[in-house]
């Protein structure tokens, strides 16, 4: 993913942290047993941690966060349409808002003029938060598409296109959102990355749930810093070393991280601990209330 502008770069720069792997391991801990009481009906606060109060953070789990869950009810028919479920993944993935995936059928992506009609007729917009999670335009074949052309058109005519090329990486994440991205040429490719990365959920037979995944930008501060004090030589090696130590520092978790686990919790601890070093505040979508979601649905 581009990091040509990176805003988090100096997120956590002069803050000490003298072990990051068991900060992780706490972090992750104390974020899963907050899901934990929460679902089980226990009053708030589930935590005495006032920036876990306070802030608003992704579940441990991927499949345990509202997005995710929308996206696989969305797609939970198609496992064996494959080209189907990569035109059902890479919507919800431009989409990725979880209301609107929740009064959507995947049935309506192969009616793409009731489609848009229903999309424009939602009464919030269906987009999740632009300016957060931006999608831009893409360029196929010379001829540029909005991310809502792109969404409600343009994928269902190219699934065959982008199920050949996704087949062709041979189940390797990295590979193949950079060869859905040559044809793309988006500079940022974090929307190719979601939708591939989804797909291991529903075909792991065409997606390997434990390839390596590229970094994001909210993460690399953190895997810097894991990285370092583990003393390897990239964020790859890094996550692999991080699944070895979960036996260790926490054998009780309810699954075995993945890569792209340690990368998404990578982006999560960099904004915990931003906010104990005073670089992110508790301000606007940032803030935690319960029964809302960021965008105050």
């Amino acid at each position: 993913m581009s990091e040509s502008h990176n805003p988090y770069a100096a997120a956590l720069d002069g803050l000490v942290l003298d072990d990051p792997v068991a900060a992780f391991f706490d972090f992750c801990r104390e974020r899963e047993q907050i899901r934990s009481l929460r679902e089980s009906g226990a009053p708030a606060p589930w935590t005495d941690d006032p920036i876990l109060q306070r802030g608003r953070f992704l579940n441990v789990f991927r499949e345990d966060d509202r997005g995710s869950k929308a996206i696989l009810r969305f797609a939970k028919h198609l496992a064996d349409d494959l080209p189907a479920l990569i035109h059902a993944l890479f919507f919800a993935r431009w989409c990725n808002r979880q209301t609107t995936l929740d009064v959507l059928s995947h049935s309506i992506l192969a009616e793409p003029e009731r489609l848009r009609r229903t999309l424009e007729t939602l009464p919030s917009q269906p987009w999740c938060n632009v300016t957060a999670y931006p999608v831009e335009p893409v360029c196929w074949e010379g001829v540029f598409y909005s991310r809502f052309d792109a969404a409600t058109t343009l994928f269902g005519k190219i699934t065959g296109s982008l199920t050949r090329t996704i087949t062709g990486a041979d189940g390797d994440v990295i590979r193949a959102t950079h060869a859905v991205n040559a044809l793309f040429g988006m500079q940022n490719d974090f929307p190719i990355f979601m939708a591939i990365i989804d797909l291991a959920w529903f075909r792991p037979d065409v997606i390997n749930p434990e390839s390596h995944v590229p970094t994001g930008i909210g993460a690399v501060a953190f895997l810097d810093r894991l990285q370092k004090y583990l003393g390897l030589d990239s964020h790859q090696q890094t996550c692999d070393r991080m699944i070895a130590l979960q036996r260790e520092y926490w054998p009780e978790a309810k699954r075995a991280f993945q890569p792209i686990d340690v990368e998404y919790l990578s982006c999560e601890c960099r904004k915990y601990y931003s906010y104990i070093n005073g670089t992110k505040l508790f301000e606007g979508k940032n803030v935690f209330r319960a029964g809302k979601s960021a965008d105050g649905q």
